[in-house]
């Protein structure tokens, strides 16, 4: 396969950034995203131009790292698919691809296609976690949990953070991610304690982070590779009223 690719290169975050045009040739189908731009990269590195900067860890969908927006859609054409887990043959000879960085306030770039992420581990240090020591791990059967919430959880649970969510939302919101945290916590018995305090310092902090407000447009589950429903969002909705009144009907301190 012979390609067209139009990389988005930006040296910085002060850069203006610009889209850069490269011919690849004879690409494989069997081919996964990344390897296409390492075969890129090899050959700009040989002639002594700057490869292109993504990111990448585990490269098996489960880090989140190679978030990147190919064609206009985050992750690219294939559904429940990460970047790392796109093949080439997804594509055809000749094709022009575009690929561009996630484009939101809150995930500014660093450099070409990679963004800085840390407002998601802002949001995760406020919330996103049990204080309680639970000591070793309990027998299975120890604390019973309806299926229809096990199910749940793990669905929420299965969020890997890469951002999608925030890339195709029109108001560059991550109440997706923000809500699967929320909610694979909130549904387990451990999670309960801090359920309420949970939600409200979660959401403070996604909005302190420059996230947009969720109007409910629904981009964010189509793109999302992992699935999580939008219902999600509904939930955390559901916790947030109840956790906000809860609060205001407190006595005041003193």
């Amino acid at each position: 396969m012979n390609l067209n690719l139009r990389i988005w290169r930006q040296q910085g975050p002060q850069d203006k950034g610009r889209m850069v045009t490269y011919q690849v040739t004879d690409v494989s189908p069997d081919m996964s995203f990344l390897e296409m731009l390492d075969v890129l990269n090899e050959r700009l590195t040989l002639e002594g131009e700057e490869p292109v900067a993504f990111d990448h860890d585990c490269r098996e969908g489960i880090c989140g790292a190679c978030s990147m927006v190919i064609n206009g859609a985050p992750h690219g054409p294939q559904k429940f698919t990460t970047t790392c887990q796109l093949h080439m043959r997804t594509f055809s000879d000749g094709d022009t691809i575009d690929i561009e960085p996630w484009r939101a306030r809150a995930f500014p770039v660093v450099k070409d296609l990679v963004v800085d992420r840390t407002a998601f581990d802002t949001i995760i240090q406020a919330g996103g976690y049990i204080s309680a020591p639970t000591g070793s791990a309990p027998d299975a059967h120890a604390a019973p949990i309806p299926k229809v919430d096990a199910d749940a959880a793990f669905e929420a649970a299965a969020c890997i953070g890469c951002g999608a969510c925030v890339a195709a939302c029109p108001n560059g919101s991550g109440m997706l991610f923000t809500a699967a945290k929320i909610t694979h916590l909130g549904l387990m018995p451990q999670g309960q304690p801090e359920r309420n305090s949970r939600v409200l310092d979660m959401v403070a902090a996604h909005d302190d982070a420059g996230f947009g407000g969720c109007t409910n447009a629904g981009e964010c589950t189509p793109a999302c590779p992992k699935g999580i429903p939008l219902a999600t969002i509904g939930r955390l909705n559901r916790d947030f009223l109840s956790a906000s009144r809860k609060r205001s009907d407190a006595p005041a301190a003193g």
